[in-house]
């Protein structure tokens, strides 16, 4: 008679290298405190959980085949993290069907693969919402579009691109796409300036925003404009420099400057765990914390980690987080959505936008 495994081993895929790889560390903490919280609640199914961590940051294909081959030989019972669009539409395909796929990210939207649970924002209730209330509170109405060139800026620009034909207080001057990697945004800059928009929209990852920023800082440019971005957290901010951060703005379901109930525990536990000095757990390494945490809702409900079993109860399936209140509602985790702006190295948290 065959018994199921005591360990529940997840791939864990985080970027260890490349332009998202400033957010690795942070990513790995807030899944750790993750798994060690349901451990120590009894286990997953009384199983103890285990993350393996994959290296996110790598081309998408290099991620997709070493995630198929813990699948293939039978070494992983899930797949999570945080990792870049481009590497999730490799690993939905090879994982769908297989085994549950909860997607940590914020996103551009439209993932429809079964088994796949998502639990970031979307420009609906994250870019959208904020562009309203730059334009409506700061009277920043033109934006040039500034993103690295794969499928989440395009997405996002897609969807900006829709808004803003529905929204006459809103104009789009220009789009400028960059590769992963740009060392040198002077150039981008220069156009940036001769749009003659009011605020950049930043669709850039990990420390190409840290670059665009310096070089927009030290051109000058920062003093006539705003920047939003939909993925901007304090390590990010810390790379930055504070003399870098002015009239900067975010949007996300999580700051770690939140002052709720829910979001100073979360702080609380963290800093138990990993100590005063460790990366700080911001928005996007947090969505890693929600992403276990769901898996192990999901699975709990369902008394299975098999796919379709999970599916069959997602609807609906939520908890109390660091984000507040969030349940599954079509594949995605509904939760409120916050404006903030850079006060040097943190955020000034200045409004619920959804």
């Amino acid at each position: 008679m065959s018994t199921a495994p005591a360990v529940l081993d997840v791939a864990f895929v985080v970027p260890r290298s490349g332009p998202a790889g400033i957010l690795g560390p942070a990513c790995e903490a807030c899944g750790d405190l993750a798994a060690a919280e349901l451990n120590d609640a009894g286990g997953v199914l009384g199983r103890e959980v285990r993350l393996l961590p994959v290296d996110g940051g790598r081309p998408p294909s290099e991620v997709a085949a070493a995630v198929r081959d813990l699948l293939d030989a039978g070494r992983v019972a899930a797949v999570s993290g945080w990792h870049i669009s481009a590497v999730r539409q490799a690993l939905a395909p090879a994982v769908a069907g297989r085994v549950p796929y909860v997607y940590a990210p914020l996103y551009e939207g439209g993932e429809t693969t079964p088994g796949v649970f998502l639990t970031g924002e979307t420009p609906e209730t994250q870019v959208l919402p904020a562009l309203r209330w730059m334009s409506a509170e700061l009277g920043v109405r033109t934006w040039c579009v500034v993103g690295n060139d794969y499928v989440w800026p395009r997405g996002s620009a897609r969807a900006v691109r829709r808004f803003v034909r529905t929204s006459p207080d809103v104009r789009v001057l220009d789009e400028v796409f960059v590769p992963l990697g740009t060392d040198d945004f002077g150039p981008v800059v220069t156009r940036v300036q001769r749009s003659g928009a009011q605020g950049v929209l930043m669709f850039l990852v990990g420390s190409d925003a840290v670059r665009f920023n310096r070089a927009f800082a030290a051109s000058g440019a920062d003093r006539h404009r705003v920047r939003l971005s939909p993925l901007m957290e304090e390590n990010m901010l810390l790379a930055t420099g504070a003399e870098a951060t002015r009239e900067l703005y975010a949007a996300a379901g999580y700051f770690e400057t939140l002052a709720t109930a829910s979001s100073l525990d979360f702080s609380a536990r963290y800093a138990a765990r990993f100590g005063v000095h460790a990366p700080v757990p911001g928005a996007l390494a947090e969505s890693c914390f929600e992403a276990i945490t769901l898996l192990g809702r999901l699975a709990g409900r369902a008394g299975s980690v098999e796919p379709a079993a999970l599916l069959a109860v997602a609807e609906d399936t939520g908890f109390d987080g660091p984000r507040g209140a969030v349940s599954l509602r079509g594949g995605h985790l509904r939760q409120d959505v916050y404006l903030a702006r850079a006060d040097g190295l943190s955020f000034d948290v200045l409004a619920r936008l959804a």
